[in-house]
């Protein structure tokens, strides 16, 4: 039997009596993340022989920048203001803030420790005290400024008027979040989302040619633009179905953009429009625009069959030495953190979605 079908101010007040679960699954998810960003590479464990708490008492690092400051408590900033956000819903208000600082210097201090055992990370407590800075900065944003975010203020009811209710829209804007994070990831293809091949140490399946590539990158383009496009269409309401895909593709794209011009400070904005890339582009919008006049449950089936076929071109495409040599003129050591987990991101997407796809509830328009 379907639910009731609520009209768009019914939905939204139902929603903030209810309160809405997006705070936590975005508060999970960004420690999921910052936790694999703060181990990345995860590679060569061993014991260094010092004491695990001998970074504590360190004194001032010799080289440390503006830079390397501001980015330890850019990091921690959204992690308090999400848990903050999130736990004031079953605490009073001092309390959730106390307990989300709580959480932002605990989580800094155990990735602090496990950096003692990667040979590619130094643990400091310069890093654990701006962390904590920044975790006691963001809960307090989220003491003043949490409620318009998440519960019937400005930013949510823009929220609920362009997407649909419910917890399970709620996991999809999450997905859609994490999706742009993947576009800010510089050393990946033009929506390449999905490679497993440096997670598992797989060697690439097939030899370069400059002709088959370009048509392998246009399909895989073509095919994630159709997948995500109707991703988005599925979760808008029916007054937005065809300009949210728009809007958020546009984001990746500038996202990309940005990548490649902090990549190589301030040149090659559009060094992914290749073009494989553009014509991928063009073919996955126009798929995308007549696949929008088909029933959601087949929206949803094309959106999965498009996501895993570009999953699997993503797995076997053959190297891009463009991208190969890109660690030539880029070196990522002081975005390590922020690397690994758009990495992480990157490569886990689809399969994060696809899930999600296959789970959805159709919602009668």
């Amino acid at each position: 039997m379907r639910p009731p079908i609520l009209s768009a101010p019914a939905r939204l007040n139902a929603a903030t009596r209810i309160g809405s679960p997006l705070p936590l699954y975005l508060a999970g998810a960004y420690t999921l993340l910052a936790i694999y960003g703060s181990l990345y590479p995860l590679t060569g464990w061993h014991d260094s022989g010092a004491s695990l708490t001998a970074f504590l008492t360190a004194d001032w690092p010799r080289y440390i920048t503006a830079f390397d400051i501001l980015s330890n408590l850019a990091a921690y900033m959204p992690l308090g203001f999400l848990w903050a956000a999130a736990l004031r819903r079953w605490l009073a208000l001092p309390l959730a803030v106390a307990l989300a600082v709580v959480i932002g210097g605990g989580l800094s201090y155990g990735m602090e420790t496990l950096q003692h055992f990667l040979p590619s990370r130094v643990p400091s407590n310069v890093d654990l005290g701006f962390n904590a800075l920044g975790a006691l900065i963001g809960a307090l944003a989220a003491a003043r400024w949490a409620k318009s975010v998440f519960d019937g203020g400005l930013i949510d009811r823009q929220r609920h008027r362009l997407f649909l209710s419910g917890s399970f829209p709620d996991a999809g804007l999450l997905l859609i979040w994490l999706w742009l994070l993947t576009q800010v990831n510089p050393d990946t293809l033009l929506f390449g989302n999905g490679s497993l091949r440096q997670l598992l140490d797989v060697p690439t399946p097939l030899d370069y040619t400059a002709g088959s590539f370009v048509k392998i990158e246009a399909v895989i383009v073509a095919a994630h633009t159709l997948a995500l496009a109707l991703f988005v269409t599925l979760l808008a309401q029916l007054a937005m179905m065809r300009r949210l895909p728009l809007l958020i593709i546009g984001a990746g794209l500038l996202a990309k953009s940005i990548a490649y011009i902090i990549m190589m400070s301030g040149r090659g904005g559009l060094a992914w429009a290749t073009p494989g890339s553009l014509a991928g582009l063009a073919i996955g919008l126009l798929l995308w625009w007549l696949a929008t006049f088909l029933y959601a449950r087949w929206q949803r089936a094309l959106a999965a069959l498009s996501l895993l076929v570009a999953t699997v071109l993503v797995n076997i495409a053959p190297e891009n030495p463009y991208l190969a040599n890109i660690y030539q003129i880029w070196n990522p050591g002081q975005f390590l953190n922020f690397h690994g987990l758009t990495r992480l991101a990157s490569d886990l997407w689809p399969f994060l979605a696809l899930p999600w796809l296959m789970l959805m509830r159709t919602y009668e328009r």
